[in-house]
């Protein structure tokens, strides 16, 4: 049995067959999900489970290079933007690597979707709540 905080199968599975530079959103309750990637929807009901929880345990399973997130988060959602920028912060100090940002506008984002391994998409009901990690090396 795994004893690490990553639980859901499939999300693990997906975690581990990440390459280098390849890509995973999680996604609000609301965001379009092409049909391209694999869809996994965690959403039981509004808020449950959160985009902050299921970005921190994806997080900590992963080792991440860097970060996609929507430029309108900052205006429409300044919450959810500190949790992230927070929890970036805490992968780079504990990664011993900078996690890059980079804000794209939100239909660029929607069309960065379409390259992705996997959406994830949570319970979380407020705008803008997104973000895209791509995978980086252990080395």
């Amino acid at each position: 049995m795994n004893k690490g905080h990553l639980l859901h199968p499939e999300i693990a599975h997906i975690v581990t067959q990440l390459g280098h530079f390849e890509t995973l959103a999680i996604a609000d309750a609301g965001l379009p999900i092409p049909l391209g990637p694999t869809r996994i929807d965690l959403a039981l009901t509004q808020g449950v489970p959160s985009f902050r929880q299921v970005s921190e345990v994806v997080a900590a399973a992963m080792q991440i290079q860097a970060a996609h997130i929507a430029e309108e988060i900052i205006e429409h959602n300044p919450q959810a933007h500190q949790q992230l920028l927070t929890l970036i912060d805490r992968l780079s100090a504990e990664q011993g690597q900078q996690v890059e940002v980079f804000y794209v506008s939100h239909d660029h984002f929607k069309s960065l979707t379409q390259q992705t391994r996997a959406v994830i998409r949570t319970g979380e009901c407020t705008p803008y709540a997104n973000v895209i990690f791509t995978a980086g090396v252990t080395f």
